[in-house]
């Protein structure tokens, strides 16, 4: 008797080559779909991250460029960490007067803050630890810094310049920063304490723009906050930009999939400062520098960040435009960042 078996599979395979071949040009065509969806004519908040090391590590005076900030570039939303290393130098001695300058300095001018708090927070390492506290185990570890953020919330909960919380920085991104793998059981603790500590005030989750849908962190807090990096750096392909990959819409379906209006969310991290192929701009030539990162670039990512419709956008480099002005003498991006901010104070 003759086998029908191998045309069947044949036939097999190519019924399920045909389909996914539809499916992939249905999402093509889907996505191009995307490039010309009308950008949403709305204004956002405007705002920018500030880290005092990060300042510190520029070699220029924190509390100059924080003043600066809120006097000259018009700045009235920061969002700003309560880093381990910086409040715990040394075991036991806690210390919060940096961070009640900064809150204190902030209410006197008029501005909010968003105050993350976690072992996460913005900038390199990502994961911040005190130096005495690099050897204790992982779970000794995550205690301490619960104990951390019980502080700082009670501390601040009541604060006139406190706009909301952020409970970690971008916890399930595995792949960047010197942290231990994600442990959504402590992290969800953690939102926990701190909405039972401050149910007044909401709690902002942030996520990775490109390299996540936001399933697992949308529904974690009250708000979602994104990155927003449009042209990076590796050693494989060098400079690389988003340009022509990702529209502004691609954002609000993303948001729209994961289940948060435009009302809620956030742009926490737009680059506004160069991706430094090495991490050494001490070493970078501004001509390098400006690879990334210049007055064209900027204002071409404020407009990306428009476009998506959000309420508030976090500038990602203020520290940076004061060191160009400070230390090479060129305020192109710090003069920039004012006609956004005097935007801003006209809404």
């Amino acid at each position: 008797m003759r086998s029908f078996t191998p045309f069947r599979i044949n036939f097999g395979w190519r019924r399920a080559l045909i389909t996914l071949g539809i499916s992939i040009a249905a999402l093509l065509a889907g996505y191009a779909v995307l490039w010309f969806v009308p950008p949403v004519q709305r204004e956002p908040a405007w705002g920018v991250q500030f880290s005092k090391s990060h300042a510190e590590w520029l070699k220029i005076d924190w509390r100059v460029v924080y003043a600066a900030l809120l006097d000259d570039v018009g700045v009235r939303r920061l969002r700003i960490g309560a880093y381990w290393p910086e409040i715990e130098p040394i075991e036991g001695a806690r210390r919060f007067d940096d961070l009640d300058w900064m809150m204190d300095t902030a209410a006197a001018h008029g501005a909010s803050a968003v105050l993350v708090v976690g072992r996460r927070l913005p900038r390199w390492p990502e994961c911040h630890v005190p130096d005495w506290a690099r050897s204790l185990p992982e779970r000794e570890q995550q205690g301490r810094i619960v104990a951390l953020m019980r502080d700082v919330v009670e501390r601040y909960r009541a604060h006139p310049s406190l706009a909301m919380w952020q409970v970690e920085n971008e916890p399930f991104l595995t792949f960047f920063g010197e942290c231990p793998p994600p442990d959504r059981t402590s992290f969800e603790r953690e939102i926990a304490l701190v909405r039972a500590l401050d149910p007044s005030h909401p709690i902002l989750i942030t996520d990775s723009g490109e390299l996540s849908m936001w399933m697992r962190t949308a529904a974690a807090g009250d708000l979602l906050g994104t990155t927003m990096y449009r042209v990076v750096w590796n050693k494989l392909v060098g400079y690389w930009s988003y340009d022509l990959l990702i529209p502004p819409a691609f954002y609000r379906l993303k948001a729209w999939l994961a289940g948060k209006p435009p009302d809620r969310m956030v742009v926490a991290e737009l680059q506004a400062e160069p991706w430094i192929p090495k991490g050494d701009i001490f070493t970078t030539a501004l001509d390098e520098q400006r690879k990334s990162m210049d007055v064209a670039r900027f204002r071409k990512h404020i407009a990306f960040a428009r476009a998506t419709g959000f309420r508030a956008v976090y500038l990602w480099g203020a520290e940076y435009w004061y060191w160009l002005k400070d230390r090479q003498n060129d305020a192109s991006l710090w003069e920039a960042a004012r006609e956004v901010f005097r935007v801003d104070a006209a809404r």
